[in-house]
Order: structure tokens, then sequence, then C-alpha cells
């Protein structure tokens, strides 16, 4: 199993988006994240440790603005905090390993897959997919993966 860290060198290469994002918990506006519309079958990583967060078969269209899914891949690999920032009580969504800001969850998902919506930016995630997995070091996740619903 690999080993997942806040990476310094990925730090150095995120754009002024991703780092707003990750490292500074920003949210990037709706409707313009790269991964928004992504329905190839893959997994989603953490930009900065590369630890594995969301699988595409887990992704659905919400129509919140940002990519949405009922789970993580990983439980581990995702900390769940009390955010209490802009007048609103929220459950963000940082990775466990990079520490980086991904979004928040909200218990409004589809019923039939447990009910929770994780809106994720898409500046935090890098996509692996399916047909790269394996030589990424993320065969193990292979399972996982079906084709998009």
């Amino acid at each position: 199993m690999s080993t997942y860290s806040k990476n310094p060198d990925a730090i150095a290469k995120l754009t002024p988006e991703q780092y707003r994002v990750t490292q500074q918990s920003a949210t990037e506006r709706p409707g313009t994240g790269e991964y928004l519309d992504n329905k190839q079958p893959g997994i989603y990583v953490d930009i900065v440790s590369g630890e594995p967060l969301f699988a595409s078969s887990d992704k659905f269209e919400s129509g919140c603005g940002w990519p949405s899914f009922t789970r993580p891949i990983e439980p581990a690999n995702v900390n769940e905090l009390r955010d209490g920032t802009h007048g609103m009580i929220r459950t963000e969504v940082r990775s466990a390993h990079g520490d980086s800001h991904l979004g928040h969850v909200f218990p409004d998902g589809p019923r039939d897959r447990g009910g929770l919506r994780y809106c994720i930016n898409s500046a935090s995630l890098r996509f692996v997919h399916r047909d790269d997995m394996q030589a990424e070091g993320y065969g193990d996740y292979l399972g996982q993966v079906e084709d998009v619903r």
C-alpha cells in the first residue's frame, strides 16, 4: 500500500486557483470546474498527496455546479470537520494525508445510494483514468471503478 503525504513539490506546481482552493480553503466558482462534466471511468485523487478519494462510479449529477459523489473510495483518506464560516454550519471535507480542502458534504444526496452528497472542487483533484490506474499505483481500486451510471 502506498504512503501519502502533503507534497511540497506538488504544492509548488499548483495553479493559483488550485492553491487557493486546497491550501486556503477557497471554493471554485460553480460550473467552472474541470471535472464537473467528466464521465470517464477512473478515480479522483488529491492533487497534492495523490491519495485516492472518489470513484467515477460514485459520481452523480447533482445540479449544484460542482462534481458530486455519494461516498469516498477510501473513507480513511477523507476527514470531515465542522465548518462555521460564512454564517453557516457545514461539514468540510479535507484529505486526510494531504490536508487539502476538498469541499463539503451534505445530507441531500441520492437516498438509494446512502443519502450523502460530497460536493467537491475540481481544483483539489487529479483524475486517473481506469486505463492508467494500474500503472500509476492505483490497481487495488480497479474493482471499485465501473462505467459511470
